[in-house]
């Protein structure tokens, strides 16, 4: 695939609080003409047999579980599957992962977000919502480092404020929006 065709890749990372504004961010997202979007969703192995289904409930835009290897293609919403780190690779392609936790998590946010700030610089959006540790911090720093941008949740309209206060705390965010304005961001609005 030729990467010219991907302009914008949106990295989503979320935890404890973040799956109601990942539904409310769905249903107001326009068609991905040459964007992709990137899901990393801490939760439990057994919970993700309806997780595609509900997303896609809410979307237009087809949903799907990561495949390893898989190339990114825009127009897409791919989801990270339960107990794996997500990589994207550099040559847009996926891969998962099986080592230790980081954080207590796998899928880890900030693996996800590094790995595709190596991979689309500018083009990438690292995106922070609700949650209750430190992940995605540091993913958000290293997003900045090779020219993307990051949007943290506003903790005051995160049910677990924790995570995107401690991205602000650290000087990961350059944008702190409340879920309607991340819908708008996305949709370019």
């Amino acid at each position: 695939m030729a990467q010219d065709e991907i302009k914008k890749v949106f990295v989503i990372g979320g935890s404890s609080g973040s799956f109601d504004v990942l539904l409310y961010l769905l249903a107001r997202l326009q068609p991905l003409d040459a964007a992709a979007i990137v899901i990393v969703l801490h939760r439990k192995s057994g919970y993700d047999t309806a997780l595609i289904e509900v997303f896609s409930y809410r979307t237009g835009i087809t949903v799907k579980e990561v495949d390893e290897k898989e190339p990114m293609l825009p127009g897409f919403i791919y989801v990270a599957p339960a107990n794996y780190h997500l990589l994207i690779e550099k040559d847009y392609t996926f891969s998962l992962d099986v080592s230790e936790r980081i954080n207590y998590s796998r899928p880890s946010i900030d693996v996800c977000f590094e790995t595709a700030a190596e991979a689309f610089g500018q083009k990438l959006f690292g995106i922070l919502l609700s949650g209750s540790n430190i992940d995605g911090t540091h993913g958000l720093e290293t997003i900045r480092q090779f020219g993307g941008t990051t949007i943290v949740q506003n903790p005051q309209t995160a049910e677990s404020p924790f995570m995107p206060q401690q991205a602000i705390n650290n000087g990961a965010a350059d944008y702190v929006l409340e879920p309607e304005g991340i819908a708008r961001f996305i949709n370019g609005e």
